[in-house]
């Protein structure tokens, strides 16, 4: 250990009734923290640590990171720089008091696994130069397919080479293409109404005066607004580098006042962990920045987790996808070995290297072509073959009648969620995409989406992300101007299964879902879009039409069921010119009850 690193840290010990813990002070600097940091936590002699950081800016460079081949569930596999390594503690703690951890480059900021408990707490993280390029839309020629940019330079990064953009140039790395990209409004920073994702591969880049880019793009067929800010994360293949923070095979989590305003990937990712809450923190762009994206991916996203997940009292802006995601994994039956062994497939390439399953995991079985959760099977061993393949021993014989194309689920893997009390908006996509057989609640959020604010789907092709939901309340939460990006349509609850070709599209799939009290002020008509549900509930709701934008499917329901079973319209009230009250097909009609509305009606 040098002199400097030596200046900075001092250690102390701190005993409580639970754990004897290992207290690691460490002192501000104005140098690069990493090697620092990296020596701290290596040298601990316990397995229970501390980490209090005296208040002030703190650098990371990649230089002296530890370095790791990592498989990150839906983000970019490879080779990772990791500053902060916690790997086999039994808890940590990280005490920023309300420092700012400032990084650069490619890098994995926090990676925890196995830990039992882990609590992060007053600290917010930002990137030097954010991976992002964006600039003010000047003017547009559809005709001669360009447009002009004034693009943004304090701050960013980037380079006219050839022809093309480069960016950001940092750590020597640069994006293939300009990639995914989306216009924003430029007072709000929110994507811009009737935009969709475009990607963008640019045949040519030309300098004009004043520092405006001229792009020629024949293949797009939407262009950006004149006066809004068009920003690009780049290449699908590179743009998901790793999360803010990664947490897999850990238990006993709290994040408390931890805010993001730039990472490479998601923000919070949770893989097979159990009991996490997310409480009084964010995920926006800085106050006074001129960015308009935050981080590049999801804010919050759990993966095949369990016990009790909350996320309460926080914001997500900025960021470009979901304010939260919570799944499980459907696997691939790919061979039937024996009676009880099988070997499973990972088909999505950011699924690759996921642990589906572990020992005394519970499995259900899923045969084409019903959806249904039948068989339950327990897994004895598990063989890796490599990230794509796993061969599963079951306790007992597999599922009669089980077949090559056919999907598991893990049974054991599935938490209970509340998120209560958010601010979700301005940013891509949805605000809140879940599906978990167990309990469900959102409630007194307040929630503005580009895409659906809340949708339920279980996907068992492309994502393969498990599954239907068994009970779920959505209560007292405001929605404000939802769905009003322009790829396809949408609505504030959309319940809507996307299975593959060898399952039914008739059969049920999610039950027993509650969308009650509610206030609803948009310009769009669609209310609750439903597919496939056996028991839902929509009660008590206020609906008032703006005229922030105009509807983009103003021929649309309020209220569309497709193949559902039991579902109630009661007690709701509707404001504004819509005409189209309920849409139901020959199946919903069955068991629809439509009762003690106001401002719509519903004709048999």
């Amino acid at each position: 250990m040098n002199k400097i690193s030596k200046l900075l840290l001092a250690f102390t010990l701190a005993f409580s009734s639970v754990y004897a813990t290992e207290t690691i002070h460490i002192s501000h600097s104005k140098e690069d923290m990493s090697y620092t940091v990296r020596q701290a936590i290596e040298n601990a002699k316990d397995k229970d640590i501390e980490l209090v950081f005296e208040k002030g800016d703190y650098t990371f460079l990649t230089d002296y990171a530890v370095g790791k081949y990592l498989y990150v569930t839906n983000h970019g596999n490879g080779f990772k720089k990791i500053i902060f390594n916690f790997e086999g503690f039994n808890s940590v703690v990280i005490n920023g008091n309300n420092s700012k951890f400032i990084f650069h480059g490619q890098t994995a900021p926090f990676v925890f696994k196995g830990c039992s408990k882990i609590d992060v707490k007053n600290v917010t993280l930002d990137w030097d130069i954010p991976f992002s390029f964006q600039g003010d839309v000047v003017a547009v020629n559809k005709k001669e397919h360009w447009y002009e940019l004034k693009p943004y330079t304090k701050g960013f990064s980037w380079k006219l080479v050839n022809g093309a953009i480069e960016f950001p140039g940092v750590t020597n790395f640069n994006f293939s293409s300009l990639g995914s990209s989306l216009p924003h409004n430029k007072e709000t920073k929110a994507v811009d109404y009737g935009a969709f994702d475009t990607s963008l591969d640019l045949n040519l880049v030309e300098e004009k005066a004043n520092g405006v880019l001229r792009f020629y793009q024949y293949n797009l067929n939407k262009f950006p607004r004149v006066g809004s800010v068009l920003q690009s994360k780049g290449d699908k293949k590179n743009n998901r580098y790793a999360p803010a923070f990664l947490v897999r095979n850990s238990k006993e989590i709290v994040f408390n006042n931890v805010v993001i305003h730039h990472a490479l990937g998601m923000g919070f990712l949770f893989e097979r962990s159990e009991n996490i809450k997310i409480i009084n923190s964010g995920i926006y762009i800085e106050e006074g920045s001129d960015r308009v994206m935050s981080i590049v991916a999801d804010a919050t996203h759990f993966a095949n987790c369990k016990g009790d997940i909350l996320i309460e009292n926080c914001r997500f802006e900025g960021m470009y996808d979901d304010g939260t995601n919570v799944h499980g994994t459907y696997v691939e039956v790919h061979k039937i070995i024996d009676s009880k062994t099988i070997r499973i497939a990972l088909k999505h390439n950011q699924q690759y290297g996921f642990e589906f399953a572990g020992e005394g995991d519970e499995v259900w079985f899923i045969k084409a072509p019903s959806p249904a959760r039948k068989e339950i099977n327990t897994v004895a061993t598990v063989k890796v073959i490599n990230d794509h393949y796993t061969d599963l021993t079951f306790k007992n014989d597999i599922a009669k009648g089980l077949k090559i194309g056919d999907i598991l689920e893990n049974k054991t893997w599935n938490p209970s969620f509340t998120m209560r009390g958010n601010t979700i908006r301005d940013h891509r996509a949805r605000n809140i995409i879940i599906k978990t057989p167990k309990k469900i609640v959102i409630e007194n959020n307040n929630l503005s989406s580009m895409m659906s604010s809340i949708m339920l789907r279980g996907e068992t092709f492309y994502w393969f992300e498990s599954g239907n939901v068994e009970d779920v309340i959505i209560r007292n939460n405001n929605f404000v101007d939802c769905a009003y990006g322009g790829a396809s349509e949408h609505a504030i609850l959309k319940v809507s299964p996307r299975l593959g070709k060898t399952f039914s599209d008739t059969d049920l799939y999610d039950r027993n879902i509650t969308f009650e009290n509610n206030t609803i002020e948009t310009f769009g008509n669609r209310i609750v879009w439903a597919d496939r549900v056996d028991g839902l509930t929509i009660k008590g709701n206020t609906i008032k039409q703006t005229t922030t934008f105009k509807p983009q499917f103003p021929d649309a329901y309020l209220f569309d069921l497709i193949n559902c079973k039991n579902v109630e319209i009661i007690s709701n009230t509707y404001k504004g010119a819509v005409t189209n009250g309920v849409q139901a097909d020959k199946t919903s009609k069955k068991t629809l009850k439509v009762k003690k509305n106001k401002g719509f009606k519903y004709e048999e």
